[in-house]
């Protein structure tokens, strides 16, 4: 196993960091530029920006933002939001991303994903999924959340995976940011059955809750918003925690 990574994540709306519980009721959680450059100095091992209303208001991520961010960190930097296209793809990396994540329009065409992956190889390409329990089914969502589909996560994941996507971005729907900890069955389910890096998400609401998910899933990777937007743990204590639990930490 990869030593693991601790990722911020930037959810944008309206050019500003937003924070809400089960994707709704959005509080403001400041600046993005000015997060991101704490970030790198906390010792984050990626960035992730994902600009939640893109899709729903049918237009594209804010590339100018982007390139603010890009020139003022110095780690890997993923963006998402209404990437529909290749061309979609070449103006946020040409913005200083270096990877994308697609998550509705992959689902509505999967071979975005291929597409994304023969142009910038698939290390670029990061499918995310948003995924709800109903009943005791784990479901695709999409459209930020709002949206049903009938696809099941565990055969997504797998079909993104074969249709070229480097990595996968899983994110609970029923636990983002609830701060009760990471769904540790459908991320262990996930992570067991792809060959591909896992990025656990949605819950993380204590220093614990990161060691549960490293002790209890092949993630390589978990993300986090709010707690660490608003101070609540700080990367680097984060790291000397997990390194003390025995967690191979980047």
């Amino acid at each position: 196993m990869l030593k693991r990574r601790i990722i911020p994540c930037l959810d944008i709306k309206n050019g500003r960091t937003v924070k809400g519980v089960n994707f709704i009721n959005l509080v403001d959680a400041g600046d993005p530029v000015e997060l991101a450059k704490a970030y790198v100095k906390q010792g984050a091992d990626e960035l992730v920006f994902l600009d939640i209303t893109a899709t729903i208001e049918n237009r594209k991520a804010l590339a100018g933002l982007v390139e603010r961010i890009a020139a003022e960190i110095n780690i890997p930097f993923t963006v998402g939001g209404g990437i529909d296209t290749v061309n979609d793809v070449s103006v946020l990396i040409k913005a200083g991303a270096d990877k994308v994540t697609v998550n509705s329009s992959a689902v509505r065409r999967p071979e975005l994903i291929s597409e994304i992956a023969g142009q910038f190889g698939s290390q670029c390409v990061v499918v995310a999924i948003d995924t709800k329990l109903v009943g005791d089914e784990w479901i695709v969502f999409v459209d930020g959340g709002r949206t049903p589909t009938l696809l099941k996560t565990v055969s997504w994941a797998l079909n993104a995976e074969e249709l070229g996507a480097g990595e996968i971005l899983l994110t609970s729907m029923n636990n983002d940011g609830t701060k009760s900890g990471f769904s540790l069955d459908i991320t262990a389910e996930v992570s067991r059955n792809v060959n591909i890096p896992v990025i656990a998400s949605g819950g993380a609401g204590s220093m614990e809750h990161f060691s549960m998910v490293f002790f209890n899933t092949e993630c390589s990777a978990a993300l986090a918003a709010s707690i660490f937007h608003f101070g609540e743990i700080n990367i680097r204590e984060l790291k000397k925690y997990l390194k003390h639990e025995g967690i191979a930490i980047r």
